[in-house]
């Protein structure tokens, strides 16, 4: 099976499990949204949407946000993972925002991975859910899965992102990229795994070890 046709028996599957998708991450904003997925690094989805109520709470806005310390930010999202960090990213991000943008999100990849503790993957999921723009984020489940299904041989989430794009419609990147990461969550989690009993990789992940057993 090349890998375009296996794309899309996945692309199927996927549309088949998980039909209707939404944002895992609570906001009401572009900037709200902004500062969920900065937080949400290295930790839970479900953990960040604990916090943020009242963090958007002390600064509902960039603006407002701009005029918080970080030790105030930090009170808050310290249960979450690499918090020190993260608070001060997000008080300076915010000032940034107000100094550069008139206190908006901008509506491109340069200008958001400009902004302090912005990446490529977060800035790509800012443009996917706040502005419909398509994009493919990858994290580290996308990549994992990725992976495992055949679709990507690619050392690191770049190459992955680049593979991805290449082998589904660019229409279906800003739903597909959700359908992924909750599939990986209810189906196929990183460990304990059993492919066998997983819908994609009893029959994505046998041609992978077919393939690898083949070269040794």
């Amino acid at each position: 099976m090349t890998k375009k046709a296996r794309a899309q028996r996945i692309h199927q599957q996927l549309e088949e499990f998980f039909p209707t998708v939404g944002p895992a991450l609570d906001h009401r904003d572009p900037y709200t949204l902004l500062v969920a997925v900065l937080l949400s690094a290295q930790t839970t989805d479900k953990k960040v949407n604990e916090v943020t109520p009242a963090l958007f709470q002390l600064g509902p806005s960039a603006a407002i946000m701009a005029t918080r310390t970080s030790d105030q930010v930090l009170e808050i999202i310290r249960p979450l993972g690499l918090a020190p960090g993260k608070s001060r990213n997000v008080v300076a991000m915010s000032k940034l925002l107000v100094e550069r943008h008139g206190g908006e999100v901008p509506a491109n990849l340069p200008d958001l991975e400009a902004l302090p503790g912005v990446g490529h993957k977060t800035a790509s999921v800012v443009m996917a859910q706040a502005f419909d723009v398509p994009a493919f984020p990858v994290d580290t489940h996308i990549h994992r899965l990725a992976w495992r299904w055949g679709l990507s041989e690619a050392k690191n989430v770049e190459q992955t992102e680049r593979d991805l794009m290449a082998l589904f419609p660019r229409d279906s990147w800003n739903k597909l990229h959700l359908q992924i990461i909750f599939f990986g969550r209810q189906y196929c989690p990183a460990r304990s795994h059993k492919p066998d009993s997983c819908p994609i990789c009893s029959w994505a992940f046998a041609d992978k070890r077919r393939k690898l057993e083949a070269t040794r």
